[in-house]
């Protein structure tokens, strides 16, 4: 059975719009969940758009029927605290938009695991998981496969 987004007020649209535009991850990610099945796309092509799995998108829209725009704010759950400021996320985009090749490193091509190492060895962060880096780069639509071409 196909789920949607029920029904949206004019102020939830644009609290959602604006979460898009300048909100943090994981909010944006959700709102535009919540807005493309809004506008009727059904949750395996919302999956496909976003990349996220089917059954967390289920989540989100259900959030979002029961409790509107605010349902789409979890409150932190336990693990550390983010220790990663804004400045270190820029630098680690900076980084992952540079070739290797021209930082004096042995391939052409970055991968997460390698940027995560980079990113470390150059003093960038103490340490930092691939999985963190691929949520940086992610929020900030980069592309760190093609940065070498």
């Amino acid at each position: 059975m196909a789920i949607y987004v029920h029904q949206m007020s004019p102020a939830d649209r644009r609290k959602l719009e604006k979460w898009i535009e300048s909100g943090e991850e994981p909010l944006r990610h959700r709102a535009r969940v919540v807005l493309l099945s809004h506008e009727g796309y059904r949750v395996p092509e919302i999956a496909r758009r976003v990349e996220a799995h089917p059954t967390n998108l289920r989540k989100w829209i259900h959030r979002y029927n029961e409790k509107g725009a605010e349902g789409l704010i979890s409150p932190r759950s336990g693990g550390a605290p983010v220790r990663i400021s804004k400045g270190q996320k820029s630098q680690i985009i900076r980084l992952a938009t540079q070739s290797p090749r021209e930082l004096g490193l042995p391939f052409s091509q970055w991968t997460l695991h390698k940027l995560a190492e980079a990113a470390s060895e150059t003093g960038i962060v103490k340490e930092i998981s691939h999985e963190y880096v691929r949520q940086i780069l992610l929020a900030a639509d980069v592309d760190y496969r093609q940065s070498a071409a």
